[in-house]
């Protein structure tokens, strides 16, 4: 990978200046921030061969590279039958209640890769005009030379994106939702099978990873015994936000990080629960271990 410390300082700090910009615009159009990164290595190397006085706006510049680059390999994944989220490895975790501003911060992305999912329904023009317009405020006529678009087609294009995202928005992470998750705990600690059953939608899945591969639990039943028998093992569970939805960080009674839950709730009741069980992928995500409960 080439630094862009290999250029002038002047444009290493003004390439620095937007990086965060397009960092973000990378990540919401490629959803993952391995595949983002590439992007603006891109952008950088393009930049570098330019001549600086040749380019009037900087930043418009930049944001049109970096948003060609996306198309290209939104288009690419499309003709391999490519799924972006499948390449997602990493995880946003916040533990507690996230009330403190670098907490909500952090918060805030989490739910932005929630978004994600939606945006995988989008054609890669559709999601780079909402991306680009919705989120960066970039003006239409701007998107339309990225595109090769007039402003009318491409205003179309963010219209249609955006009946989508609505037609699909992600759940929740307020009180309520994270109250069914509370209760859906409590409930597996005292083997309250009732209770479990009470708080799961009959339809729910339990898709369950660890570093040997994937399973999927499916119906109220099922995923409710297997919630009784894992509160057997006398994990400590503490309240988290999991890629943008509630759910909970679990360790070991030596304080071990070992797995984080995230539940996706609709109507008061779990509808999908994402079970990682992979300690090196929760440590990743910044989750560390604690002091052993006294």
């Amino acid at each position: 990978m080439v630094s862009p410390a290999s250029g002038t300082d002047d444009l290493v700090a003004a390439f620095e200046e937007q990086r965060g910009r397009l960092e973000g615009v990378a990540v919401r159009m490629l959803g993952s921030r391995a595949d983002a990164q590439d992007a603006l290595q891109e952008a950088w190397l393009r930049l570098s061969r330019q001549d600086p006085d040749g380019i009037d706006n900087l930043a418009g510049w930049l944001t049109t590279v970096v948003g060609r680059v996306c198309i290209d390999v939104l288009r690419s994944r499309r003709s391999r039958s490519a799924t972006p989220f499948d390449e997602l490895p990493e995880l946003v975790v916040v533990e507690g209640e996230a009330q403190a501003p670098e907490d909500e911060a952090v918060l805030a992305e989490s739910v932005g890769l929630a978004m994600l999912v939606v945006l995988q329904t989008l054609t890669p023009a559709e999601r780079l005009a909402f991306v680009l317009h919705d989120v960066f405020a970039v003006p239409f006529a701007e998107i339309g030379q990225i595109l090769g678009r007039s402003s009318d087609a491409t205003k179309m294009l963010a219209s249609r994106a955006r009946s989508k995202v609505r037609g699909t928005e992600p759940p929740g992470h307020g009180r309520a939702e994270r109250a069914v998750v509370t209760a859906f705990l409590a409930a597996a600690r005292e083997g309250d099978f009732e209770g479990l059953l009470a708080v799961l939608d009959p339809d729910v899945t339990l898709r369950i990873d660890t570093p040997r591969g994937s399973s999927v639990r499916l119906g109220a039943t099922e995923v409710a015994t297997v919630a009784e028998r894992g509160a057997r093992g006398g994990a400590m569970g503490r309240p988290a936000i999991v890629d943008g939805v509630p759910g909970v960080v679990f360790r070991s009674k030596d304080g071990r990080a070992f797995g984080v839950m995230g539940c996706t709730v609709v109507d008061g009741r779990i509808v999908a629960i994402v079970s990682v069980n992979d300690r090196a992928r929760v440590l990743a995500a910044g989750v560390r271990d604690r002091p052993p409960a006294r």
